[in-house]
């Protein structure tokens, strides 16, 4: 060993020892941090499932590969960082001598080879990384970007370090091709051998460019250990318990989708029946109120901003960005940690559980974290604005996107939980439609003895429950089907269709009541439940004695499709639920309904958010359109799961839209951009708000907004009426 390898190792040395040990301190500070969460049990189940989906998502980079190039090159700097961290190892040996390498398999002309490839293939995914970054600067000309918000210097930081390392790398090779050391043939390695055709005949050269390699490798690893909150580092380590912990590791898409995670305490689901405010957890007050798993959600935010770009919410102007939120619940987290974490925290009754003395010592900082509120505006000195809290559709673009599986909905949910059920603090207008849910059983307030009207002038009876016991399917008809004018158009097509097709139904009649997807999305759990077990109930008598796969329910709102298939289960409700353009697919591809005469015009279809993102139908409706149309289907941009919200969801349907530019024109602004005359939708509540954009764009004459079950009983039966001039909305 000579001066210059003493030297280089004795740096080596050195270094790696401060990086391991701040790194290990870290470590250990993230995990107190996420333990601090509440109780999640149901996490740790189905282990070998989870097991094998967080190998596919990420060794296939099933998520990412969405986004095409960016995925690839994504791809290729994973791959390349966790194979080529085999030679920074390697640079341990290359240090101590200038030819030194890997035991056994470092002279494999295999391993060689592989390297090599990957290196190259690194380098180019990394340069196109920086690129995009770059190119997509919030400082630059044109605007917010899905990196508006993010830390840049970090993202920078990051990718430099990989590229140097990867640099690093081939120069190490180049030297020792330079001396006559290198091991593997030209064939295999031909990048190698390039670098060192212009590299010096230098023997310590390997040695100085390996300690070179491992001083930035560590000068990464101590810039992120001393930024624990660095997560666009930290994501390469935290992604694999995080996706493999997400809350439905079966689910195809989304963890975060379909159903909202139940309302917890402790860990278990809450019993209003038992429930005490003072011992029990109403939502989320305070962030150590999240479950441990969303403490990891928050740690584990790459800064990608694909949820960002995605939010209707962010589109339209409004404060909400669902990375912002993400990142400001981290930075609040890991900034009140030390208060937290020497036994400070308020009780359920808002008394300090620290004694002083554990709190003497306390930097004043954390202290000051301590108080502020979760929700509040900027002279409260809150943490989430609630005009961020309040905008929100929970439409689910954010968790379809996210790479790592942060469950955004469930989160803002937990946060509106408390502000409705205990802060009674929420929108003015939303006030209206909770008191209407709870006094007349529906959103709009209408009584419920007109339930049923949409069935008269219909040339055919419409069979009740109860009534009659041979029916195959049980028509859910919904609040907008019963009372609001469009979606009762949508009613009368669907009974009309089943009845052609000789389908066996019966509806409930004023038996039915709202099932409380608005309530639960707002964050009223307690109205949400009041209505779900009356339904349970009602819907367990109706089929009472059938089995799970007989007890079929059809319903022509995506919420109600919802909530009745994914959330009554949590209730005791167990049902086979379809939506009505999966059904009325399936009775156009058996012959049990012929389209005659196709609809002509221009059709383009919107996909509404409850129906394709969060449940993933979204080739049923394209079908029944398919059959019905002449000529194709003109897809908007903005389609299938990455379908722009109508701006009705979450509650939004029944608050005021004030800030910004209103969600439903932007969508309708999309759809008339394709030159379509007829708007297709699946959904009552995006038939009134796209049906309002038109009418406020001008545009009623020229542009029609009609159900997919509308489209194809004009095919059906094009001796039906075609209907007049809408009218408006009740209550919308």
């Amino acid at each position: 060993m000579g001066s210059v390898q003493i030297v280089t190792t004795i740096l080596a040395a050195a270094i790696t020892a401060v990086a391991v040990w701040l790194a290990v301190r870290a470590v250990l500070k993230m995990v107190a941090v996420i333990r601090l969460g509440q109780p999640a049990p149901e996490r740790f189940t189905d282990k070998v499932t989870r097991a094998r989906t967080m190998l596919v998502e990420t060794a296939g980079h099933t998520r990412m590969l969405k986004w095409g190039v960016v995925g690839a090159a994504h791809w290729f700097v994973m791959v390349g960082f966790v194979v080529l961290s085999l030679l920074v190892l390697e640079a341990y040996f290359e240090v101590v001598s200038p030819t030194g390498g890997l035991p056994i398999i470092g002279h494999w002309t295999i391993f060689g080879l592989a390297t090599e490839v990957i290196t190259v293939l690194s380098v180019v995914g990394i340069l196109v990384l920086m690129a995009i970054r770059l190119r997509n600067r919030p400082s630059r000309p044109g605007g917010r970007s899905r990196f508006t918000g993010s830390t840049m210097w970090q993202g920078y930081f990051v990718e430099w370090i990989v590229l140097l390392v990867l640099i690093f790398g081939l120069v190490i090779r180049g030297f020792k091709v330079a001396t006559d050391h290198f091991e593997y043939p030209f064939w295999a390695t031909p990048v190698s051998h390039a670098v060192g055709a212009v590299l010096p005949d230098w023997q310590d050269g390997t040695s100085v460019a390996a300690v070179i390699k491992i001083i930035i490798s560590m000068t990464w690893l101590i810039v992120i250990s001393l930024n624990v909150t660095m997560g666009v580092a930290w994501h390469r380590f935290l992604a694999f318990p995080n996706i493999f912990f997400k809350r439905e590791p079966a689910r195809p898409a989304g963890s975060g989708l379909g159903a909202l995670r139940p309302m917890t305490s402790q860990g278990k689901p809450l019993d209003f029946e038992e429930a005490d405010p003072e011992k029990d957890q109403f939502g989320v007050a305070h962030v150590e109120q999240f479950s441990w798993k969303g403490l990891l959600d928050f740690s584990t935010c790459t800064e990608c901003g694909r949820c960002q770009s995605q939010c209707p919410a962010w589109n339209t102007g409004k404060p909400l960005s669902p990375k912002l939120l993400i990142l400001s619940l981290r930075d609040h987290a890991y900034a009140k940690a030390p208060y937290l974490l020497a036994g400070g925290g308020k009780d359920l009754t808002g008394e300090e559980k620290a004694t002083q003395a554990q709190l003497a010592h306390l930097d004043v900082l954390a202290l000051a974290e301590a108080d502020k509120p979760l929700i509040g505006t900027a002279e409260e000195g809150g943490v989430i604005d609630p005009d961020v809290l309040w905008s929100c559709t929970t439409c689910g673009a954010c968790v379809e996107q996210c790479p790592v599986d942060i469950e955004h909905v469930d989160h803002i949910v937990d946060m509106r939980r408390y502000q409705v059920l205990i802060e009674s603090s929420f929108p003015s207008e939303a006030g209206v439609m909770l008191r209407n849910l709870e006094n007349k059983g529906n959103p709009w307030g209408a009584p419920q003895n007109t339930r049923e009207d949409w069935t008269k002038g219909l040339d055919f009876e419409v069979p009740r429950v109860g009534e009659v016991d041979d029916f195959e399917y049980l028509f859910w008809v919904g609040c907008a089907g019963a009372f609001e004018d469009r979606a009762k158009k949508t009613t009368r097509a669907v009974a009309t269709l089943l009845n052609e097709a000789g389908v066996k139904f019966a509806i409930l009649g004023e038996g039915e009541t709202c099932s409380g997807d608005p309530a639960r999305r707002i964050g009223n759990e307690f109205v949400f439940q009041m209505l779900a077990q009356q339904n349970v109930e009602t819907l367990n008598e109706a089929f009472e004695g059938r089995e799970k796969a007989k007890r079929k329910i059809v319903a022509t709102c995506p919420h109600c499709f919802n909530t009745l298939g994914n959330e009554y289960g949590q209730l005791g409700g167990e049902f086979e639920v379809v939506h009505h353009t999966q059904l009325l697919a399936h009775l156009v591809s058996t012959g049990k309904l012929t389209p005659v005469q196709p609809v002509d015009g221009g059709v383009t279809y919107h996909d509404p958010c409850y129906l394709g993102r969060h449940n993933r139908v979204f080739a049923a409706p394209r079908e029944v359109l398919g059959d019905a149309i002449e000529g194709d289907l003109t897809e908007m941009p903005r389609n299938s799961e990455r379908s722009f919200c109508c701006g009705a969801g979450g509650a939004r349907m029944w608050m005021e839209e004030k800030i910004g530019k209103r969600i439903n024109v932007d969508r309708v602004e999309e759809a008339m951009a394709t030159g379509a005359r007829t708007v297709a939708v699946g959904c009552p509540f995006c038939s009134t708000m796209l049906s309002d954009g038109v009418n406020g764009k001008g545009a009623g004459e020229q542009v029609e907004v009609i159900d997919v079950a509308t489209v194809l009983l004009r095919s059906v039966k094009p001796e039906q009426p075609q209907g007049g001039k809408e009218t408006a909305p009740v209550g919308g």
